[in-house]
């Protein structure tokens, strides 16, 4: 099958002709429809979170089920599925506490002794946060997926793989925002945008969008921002305090290795505010994806709008180069 190879940390992907295996007994093979190009995998591409060489990125697939194994109860052949890196084995303390998006999943791997899922002439390829879905077909355990509803277009909910659970995740779940308040979203990508309509859906009174770019930043009012600051004019803290002082701070997404956060105790202290860490909106993705379908749906959610282009595989080098020129909010690898 082709497939976009990582071979070396700064080099573009290669496009290259690689081999899938069979799925074992809780394994599922899936037809990659489309999958959205996230800043995560430009870190990794960058350098700045370490992963394995060679392998194929991408994590925020839709697809249809071409094959399953003997033991796979959740998915059959011909299903529409949405794939996430939020695999969970179920048995660990997160998993059955409630918290799957915390299970590092190592029980839906394989093990070292059996068969890499993915390989060129004999050499392993890794597979990506449990996807690698900058390919035409992933090999995955079938807690990687959720079964969703077959009159939705993939190349649409596939941004609930990612941007989509996180954004609105981080409202729902960890900040758990309540109608009335007043949220600042900082940075209008997938993500930050996904936040911007999880605030509106949640009621929130005030919705404050903070970027770089002024055209994100009228689509963000687009799709729910009451109020934008172009920190690039200016420094951004002024007018968003104005608006949001005290309340909880939710760190979202991914930052690169080694990075740290430096904040005013004082100010944590004397106006009791609350630093929360959100891991993929904190989700359990078979509950949430179906229900964010549901929002799109039903006009609640926008998907259409924030997707920038549509590309073949062979131009996901030009994807990752629109993300780091910010001509971008979402673009999406599509393959039919």
């Amino acid at each position: 099958m082709k497939a976009a190879v990582m071979r070396a940390i700064g080099e573009p992907l290669c496009i290259e002709d690689i081999r899938i295996d069979t799925p074992g007994a809780r394994e599922v093979i899936v037809r990659t429809a489309a999958t959205g190009v996230c800043h995560s995998d430009l870190h990794v591409l960058e350098g700045s979170l370490p992963s394995p060489l060679p392998t194929v990125l991408g994590h925020e697939p839709a697809g249809v089920v071409e094959d399953v194994g003997s033991e796979v109860r959740h998915v059959a052949p011909g299903d529409h599925v949405i794939g996430c890196l939020s695999a969970f084995c179920g048995t660990c303390e997160y998993c059955v506490a409630g918290r799957p998006n915390l299970c590092e999943g190592e029980a839906t791997t394989r093990r070292a002794d059996e068969p890499p899922r993915l390989a060129k002439d004999g050499e392993p390829i890794a597979q990506f946060v449990h996807l690698s879905a900058f390919a035409e077909r992933m090999l995955v355990h079938e807690n990687a997926l959720v079964r969703i509803r077959s009159d939705v277009p993939l190349d649409r909910v596939a941004l609930i793989g990612c941007a989509v659970t996180t954004g609105l995740g981080a409202v729902f779940n960890t900040a758990r925002v309540r109608a009335g308040r007043t949220v600042a979203v900082i940075g209008c990508g997938g993500i930050g945008l996904s936040v911007v309509q999880g605030a509106r859906i949640a009621g929130a009174g005030r919705i404050v969008a903070v970027d770089t770019q002024a055209w994100k930043l009228e689509l963000a009012r687009r799709l729910g921002a009451t109020d934008v600051v172009n920190a690039a004019e200016g420094n951004p803290v002024p007018p968003v305090v104005e608006t949001t002082s005290g309340g909880t701070i939710v760190m979202i997404g991914v930052v690169p290795a080694g990075t740290s956060v430096e904040l005013p105790g004082a100010d944590i202290v004397l106006r009791e505010k609350t630093i929360l860490g959100c891991m993929m909106g904190s989700n359990r993705f078979r509950i949430d994806m179906p229900r964010y379908v549901e929002l799109y749906r039903g006009g609640q959610l926008c998907l259409d709008e924030m997707i920038s282009a549509r590309l073949p595989l062979e131009r996901v080098n030009d994807a990752f180069e629109a993300m780091r020129r910010g001509t971008a909010a979402r673009s999406v690898i599509v393959f039919e």
